[in-house]
C-alpha cells in the first residue's frame, strides 16, 4: 500500500475528505485533475499562507 499526501484549497473537497476519514470508508479524492481512491488517514489545515489549504493523507487502495 502506498501513502500519498495531497494539497487542496477546495473547502468542499476538504470536507468530503474529513467525512471519509471519520467514517472509515474508502473515498475517491479528486485534486488538481487527478484522483486517488483509498482510506483517508489525516486531514490537516495549514493556515500559514493567505488562503487556507488542507493536506490530505491517503492510503491508496491497491487496484484489482
Amino acid at each position: 500500500m502506498m501513502t500519498q499526501t495531497l494539497e487542496t484549497t477546495d473547502v468542499k473537497e476538504a470536507r468530503r475528505s474529513r467525512i471519509a476519514q471519520f467514517s472509515g470508508r474508502a473515498a475517491t479524492i479528486k485534486i488538481g485533475g487527478s484522483s486517488i481512491t483509498g482510506i483517508v488517514r489525516a486531514v490537516k489545515e495549514d493556515k500559514s499562507g493567505n488562503a487556507p489549504r488542507w493536506l490530505v493523507t491517503v492510503i491508496e487502495k491497491p487496484k484489482a
